[in-house]
């Protein structure tokens, strides 16, 4: 896949102060995006294996790459789990994703606006923008103009029911989100977007130029799935 507010990056240690923490957790609640996402970058496995166990009583989805987790749902239900993680000892660099800087949904974009039932299901990916701000914000200008100037691009997410298509931004990683009808799969519908449709293709091959792997990633990897936790 080619895709995908700048947010506060976040240290827990034992230095840090309770009213600054309350302040960011109401911010998380405020946000105007119905869904956000929560990413924890941990030192190691063992590290990681403890904060899975805290995050089974969250409602929101689970979901990990290595030393990655990241928890995606509603932002009413984040409520006390970094309160949570920090008093627990556990130490892990924080991403939020609270506003999307781009959205495509089925109900306002296609022609037949019928949805699926939820619940979704939802593929989480991620990658980075290049190291360089003017192509970064190139890319974003793409976005923002893409439903009027590459309106196959929202056709092909049509054509392969899509129910709902986001892409956070937090520095220069994205986020992407894709949520698809619970009985089917991203591998079943992907290609659809693609099919009699060489305008999204030349968008994914500009988009692909914007990108690279996050930390961690393979040579000439981009985009990396995250697994989700049952």
């Amino acid at each position: 896949m080619k895709y995908l507010p700048v947010l506060l990056v976040v240290f827990i240690t034992a230095a840090c102060g309770q009213k600054n923490q309350k302040k960011t957790d109401e911010e998380i609640v405020l946000s105007k995006s119905n869904s956000i996402a929560i990413e924890f970058i941990l030192k190691d496995e063992v590290g990681k294996n403890a904060l899975l166990n805290l995050l089974k009583a969250t409602p929101m989805e689970c979901y990990q790459w290595k030393n990655h987790v990241v928890l995606f749902g509603n932002a009413a239900d984040t409520a006390g789990i970094v309160p949570s993680i920090k008093q627990s000892g556990l130490t892990a660099k924080i991403k939020r994703y609270n506003s999307p800087m781009y959205i495509f949904d089925k109900a306002s974009r296609c022609p037949d606006t019928t949805t699926a039932p939820k619940p979704w299901k939802n593929y989480l990916l991620t990658a980075n923008l290049v190291e360089d701000s003017a192509l970064q914000q190139e890319y974003v200008n793409y976005h923002a103009a893409q439903f009027d100037e590459w309106p196959e691009v929202a056709q092909g997410f049509c054509n392969a029911n899509f129910q709902q298509l986001l892409v956070y931004k937090n520095g220069r990683q994205l986020l992407l989100v894709i949520s698809v009808p619970a009985d089917k799969t991203l591998d079943e519908l992907d290609p659809l977007t693609l099919e009699n449709n060489p305008r999204m293709m030349e968008w994914n091959n500009i988009m692909s130029t914007y990108q690279e792997g996050i930390e961690g990633t393979a040579p000439y990897e981009t985009w990396v799935f995250l697994e989700k936790v049952e």
